[in-house]
């Protein structure tokens, strides 16, 4: 805002209100008839250069109004569904987008905490949006707070780009919040304006000292607001979720018709460090694209079965899978992006329906048997597509849908009320979690989620194995030491375990019981150890007489491949 004189001569006043006469230093001034400023109204001149503190008020005043409209958003998101925040539809639209070398990335280098990553990072870039906006402001006060508007554009943008988008209801979140925080900075700007110095003042107080009081008054206020509009957002989000929550906490699940067989008593090894042979529903692996996991009310859940060689559709409500016959199994899964030696392999007890008879009962044939589809495609509430070869579906393995894990419901991470479960496969063609719609299609017809971003259209888990003691850079006593791990060949099984101390003869390793062929298998090797640096190497043979090979493989596009070793220092 620039400030004139009748004269035409420009007085400048500075914002902490101290005053600069205009005629300061000069000789013979021009009589001033008037000192009743006149104030320029062109939003777009830019004003006088500004100082830090003015600066750092238009930072402040940025980062307040984005928080507000984070928080308003979050405050609308639950009216409508927690998806369609802001920052979760951002972040799950960058998923979509994200390339399969990058998301592999992630999930190597951030493990489960990927999807936490990417909410801070994306808080991070914001909160520099705003701050740019904010100092932006202070020279271009209608242009700097319409750039907020521009934050709920991309919000809603994402909103609806979604598989699982629910339409235009999906965008208020973003453009209410939008709305408010490009409000609220407008506003802040205005407390920022600078002012005649020579106006009233209330009690000898300054004008300037008076305004910058306004704007601490009104930034601290609208801080509080939106925090309070934060925590009441969560909690009514919270809420959205407790019908779903009380559906899982009244389930008991029925005795199932075939239960599975005890696990042999030598199964699982009691030795230090190895991991118990059920994974325990707290420890097991999640790998998923969903920010926000979906709870589902299991009371007005629904499952279709359509498509191409379905002769009767199929919709089954969960009360309708609890009246069928229930089968209990062990079986271990796998995830795609686990590194050779990596986490993302867990094994637990599963309580579920038998996919193949309810395809048989919607008269679904396999291939080999002439059937027109070759693509079981199982959609999940949030969007996700995961194709699995019904050849594979119905040849008689154990493929579920499954109910309970490990004696209980499923957890609501691991896709209550019903996921799938198909041994023999990773999990990104086989495991939908939170499924709703099972179609059959075709390869040549559809690309699931993963095959459209680079993935394998089939993969088969492949023979691995993992040493989990002694861990890498142990230091151990010399003498005998017990290494120890698992290895796993899901429905073909493992028929032997090998040791390669350093660049030594393959040994042999001593196999824990088999549980069955679509569970992992522990196994243990004790070892002479000597003192100094030596690598340890483990390799498994399958059933069918393949050795795991050596050649190492990244995850993308169907597993990674390679021998799992450690580095210790015998002592």
């Amino acid at each position: 805002m620039r400030i004139f004189l009748e004269s035409g001569a420009e007085q400048p006043a500075d914002w902490c209100g101290k005053k600069i006469h205009p005629f300061e230093g000069t000789t013979n001034p021009a009589p001033v008839r008037n000192r009743i400023p006149h104030v320029t109204d062109n939003d777009n001149e830019p004003r006088r250069p500004n100082g830090p503190l003015r600066l750092a008020a238009g930072a402040i005043a940025g980062v307040v109004s984005g928080f507000a409209a984070i928080t308003v958003a979050e405050l609308v998101s639950a009216a409508v569904r927690p998806q369609a925040g802001p920052v979760v539809a951002v972040g799950s639209a960058a998923i979509d987008r994200t390339p399969a070398a990058v998301k592999d990335w992630a999930v190597r280098n951030f493990g489960t905490d990927d999807k936490l990553v990417l909410q801070l990072g994306i808080l991070a870039v914001l909160a520099l949006f705003a701050v740019a906006l904010g100092i932006a402001v202070l020279r271009f006060r209608r242009t700097g707070a319409a750039g907020v508007l521009v934050f709920g554009a991309v919000g809603a943008l994402a909103a609806v780009s979604r598989p699982d988008t629910k339409g235009f209801t999906d965008t208020l979140p973003s453009l209410v919040g939008a709305g408010a925080g490009a409000l609220l900075l407008y506003v802040l700007a205005g407390r920022l304006e600078r002012r005649p110095t020579t106006g009233p003042a209330t009690a000898g107080e300054p004008v300037a000292d008076r305004d910058r009081r306004g704007f601490v008054v009104t930034a601290s206020t609208a801080a509080l607001a939106s925090a309070g509009a934060g925590v009441l957002g969560r909690s009514l989000n919270s809420a959205s979720g407790r019908s779903a929550v009380a559906s899982r906490d009244r389930l008991v699940l029925p005795a199932p018709a075939s239960p599975a067989a005890a696990v042999l008593r030598g199964a699982g090894l009691r030795i230090p460090g190895a991991v118990p042979f059920i994974t325990p529903n707290s420890d097991f692996y999640r790998v998923d694209t969903a920010l926000v996991v979906p709870k589902v009310d299991a009371t007005t859940w629904r499952l279709r079965i359509h498509g191409q060689g379905v002769t009767r559709p199929l919709t089954l409500s969960f009360d309708d899978l609890l009246r069928r016959e229930l089968v209990e199994r062990d079986i271990t899964l796998t995830c795609v992006s686990n590194e050779v030696g990596g986490p993302y392999v867990g094994n637990a007890r599963w309580i579920g329906v038998r996919l193949a008879d309810l395809l048989a009962e919607c008269g679904v044939r396999p291939p080999s048997k002439g059937g027109p589809a070759d693509q079981l495609v199982a959609r999940s509430v949030d969007g996700m597509t995961i194709g699995s070869p019904i050849e594979d579906v119905m040849d008689g393995r154990d493929a579920l849908l499954a109910l309970g894990m490990n004696g209980e419901p499923l957890p609501f991470a691991h896709g209550f009320p019903v996921r799938m479960v198909v041994p023999g496969l990773y999990g990104f063609v086989s495991a939908c979690k939170w499924i709703k719609d099972i179609e059959l299609t075709t390869f040549d017809a559809y690309d699931a989620y993963w095959v459209k971003r680079g993935w394998a259209r089939r993969a088969p888990v492949k023979t691995e194995s993992r040493i989990d003691t002694p861990r890498p850079f142990a230091r151990p006593k010399a003498g005998t030491v017990m290494v120890a791990g698992v290895a796993w060949a899901q429905h073909r099984g493992i028929d032997k375990v090998e040791i390669r101390v350093d660049d030594g003869p393959w040994r042999e390793a001593r196999l824990a019981a088999e549980d069955t062929a679509d569970t992992w298998r522990q196994w243990s090797f004790p070892w002479q150890a000597t003192k100094g640096g030596h690598t340890l190497t483990v390799r498994a043979t399958d059933r069918t007489g393949a050795v795991q090979t050596g050649e190492r493989a990244r995850t993308v596009p169907d597993g990674a491949s390679g021998r799992h070793s450690v580095v210790v220092t015998v002592e």
